[in-house]
């Protein structure tokens, strides 16, 4: 089995929507994959809370069966339009895969 892990540090305003707002919408559209690829095992997306100035803005902790599974995702056309979107909203991410 493969984890994914990606943080994400959002833009203050972007799209002309707020922080929050733009959250609120990455939430639902991520969420929304879950009935579009199936290779997705395990999916959960988090808003963050911390109010402290280094903490990332959101959360994504996902399971897939095999590597494999986890690059069809990547280049799954519901994901890469997912995407797409996010590059225009964020200001930076991190990503950790690892097996376990």
């Amino acid at each position: 089995m493969i984890k994914h892990v990606v943080v994400w540090k959002l833009k203050d305003h972007a799209e002309g929507k707020s922080k929050a707002d733009n959250a609120r919408y990455l939430k639902v559209e991520l969420e929304s994959l879950v009935s579009k690829i199936p290779m997705i095992r395990k999916f959960e997306v988090g808003i963050n809370d911390n109010p402290a100035s280094d903490a990332y803005d959101m959360a994504l902790v996902s399971e897939f069966a095999t590597k494999e599974d986890l690059v069809s995702y990547q280049n799954h056309p519901a994901h890469q339009r997912f995407a797409a979107i996010l590059s225009r909203l964020r200001e930076t991410k991190i990503v950790v895969d690892y097996e376990f």
